[in-house]
């Protein structure tokens, strides 16, 4: 009998064949859909409207740190068809379940996204007039998380209508934010702002254009984890190439297919690689896949988050507006102002509503993946129930979480808190990630896909950077006071 925490051993299949780029296309345009909802519409352009370029040469590096830890966590999934979740457990049962009430406490604030969205709404529409910022924007929240909950609790389909809509509104703010950096008012600032890309701009290399308030070392941090998809956030990663059946992926479900046979027959180990004579030239197919799609993301991230510093830059900066509390994304609204007048506030207006209430929905999607995989990994009793009975029953509680945690703080205060969570996790699974790909599961894995030094050492500087950065953050919270 299977105990507690503990899961079933591997068996051995054939690595699967390649199928090729098109059909495996997905996961890191979900990774940068989400990432929308944070570092670049928020953080990141509120950091360059408050500092200017004083801390603008750290968004590259901080979004490239992110890429051997994404790759790392990918490449688990690949190799074995398990979660990273799954990884940790046999890795250390005790640690994973650590871990899982860190991650558990973090998404109590997922509210905070919604809430960011329709403070611009809430501003620009006015209503319900003779409201508060704070109560209007509480009004759009509700009615937001109203319409998109039940596309994902009634209809799978309605929810791939969402995300289908997600591409358009990519597309359209890819444009719009283009279009805006060519503004001439916009290209003048362009010189100084490369500038700042490159060169530091904060002691002890250059006085900050601005006095430096403690209060933002939380803000600072939070722009760093968010210069793509920081926290527990990058644990769904793992999901999304397995929900792709990537790898060893391939021999696995969905865990929102209808509900046939018993759960008990659930798969729930996954399979290692056979040792066969096609098994490495596929595994460099597979991880040339994972390393490129990792990639994407990052660098798309990048190149969006660089064009809302540019207008942040250009049209917040100069004027002092600096978004923050219950208009978080309030003063972002002048962005298409450039190019289209009111319209464009209007238009910038609902992209920002669609983008941080979506990352709200897809978050919900894939944390309630994640409770549902580690409730069935970690807990065999728990299997008495099918997975799509468990990932409902955690959709619908987290909802109501995140309603009722929406009135605890402000967007900006909450959304900080699943930052300061979220770093401190990655202190943590950024070294399991490390040891678990490149010291425990190489003993495993056939000879011939052994893993590189190289990689290791990427995902061990990575790990060591945000290290540093907690010693950092420790330093401006102890000099703040």
């Amino acid at each position: 009998m299977q105990r507690w925490g503990q899961l079933p051993s591997w068996g051995r299949k054939p690595l699967p064949s390649f199928p090729g780029w098109l059909p495996m296309m997905g996961p890191a345009v979900v990774w940068i859909a989400l990432a929308a909802g944070s570092g670049e519409l928020i953080w990141w352009p509120r950091l360059v409207a408050k500092y200017g370029e004083g801390f603008l040469f750290l968004l590259i590096p901080a979004t490239l740190l992110q890429w051997p830890l994404t790759y790392a966590i990918g490449r688990y999934t690949l190799a074995t068809g398990e979660s990273i979740w799954q990884g940790f457990i046999r890795l250390n049962r005790w640690f994973a379940l650590v871990l899982w009430a860190m991650m558990t406490v973090q998404f109590f604030w997922l509210g905070g996204w919604v809430a960011a969205g329709s403070s611009g709404l809430a501003h620009l529409l006015d209503f319900p007039q003779g409201w508060d910022q704070r109560a209007k924007v509480l009004f759009w929240s509700w009615l937001t998380i109203g319409v998109l909950f039940p596309t994902l609790l009634l209809s799978p389909r309605a929810y791939r209508f969402v995300e289908g809509l997600m591409w358009v509104i990519s597309a359209v703010t890819f444009a719009g934010l283009l279009m805006a950096c060519l503004h001439p008012a916009v290209v003048r600032h362009l010189p100084s702002f490369l500038k700042g890309i490159t060169v530091p701009h904060f002691p002890p290399f250059a006085p900050l254009p601005r006095a430096w308030d403690p209060k933002d070392a939380s803000g600072l941090l939070t722009s760093l984890i968010f210069a793509g998809l920081g926290g527990f956030f990058m644990l769904f990663y793992s999901y999304w190439v397995r929900e792709k059946g990537a790898g060893m992926a391939h021999y696995f479900g969905h865990i929102t297919s209808p509900i046939t046979g018993k759960p008990e027959h659930i798969p729930l180990a996954g399979y290692l690689p056979a040792d066969e004579p096609e098994a490495p030239h596929r595994w460099r197919q597979w991880r040339r896949y994972l390393l490129m799609d990792s990639g994407i993301a990052i660098i798309g991230n990048i190149v969006t988050t660089l064009m809302t510093c540019l207008l942040a830059y250009a049209l917040l900066y100069p004027k002092g507006l600096v978004p923050q509390g219950w208009e978080l994304v309030v003063h972002q609204m002048r962005f298409f102002e450039t190019i289209a007048g009111e319209w464009g506030r209007v238009l910038f207006a609902l992209i920002a509503v669609a983008f941080l209430s979506d990352t709200w929905l897809t978050s919900l999607d894939a944390v309630s993946r994640t409770h549902t995989d580690f409730l069935l990994s970690f807990f065999p009793a728990a299997r008495r129930y099918h997975p799509r009975v468990w990932y409902y029953t955690i959709a619908i509680a987290l909802t109501v979480v995140s309603v009722v945690t929406m009135h605890w703080g402000n967007p900006e205060q909450l959304i900080q808190r699943t930052a300061l969570i979220g770093f401190f996790g990655m202190l943590l699974f950024g070294g399991a990630v490390l040891w678990l790909n490149y010291v425990w599961l190489p003993r495993f894995m056939p000879l011939c896909l052994a893993p590189t030094r190289w990689g290791a050492l990427a995902v061990a500087i990575a790990w060591g950077t945000y290290l540093v950065l907690a010693v950092i953050y420790g330093w401006l919270l102890m000099n703040g006071q």
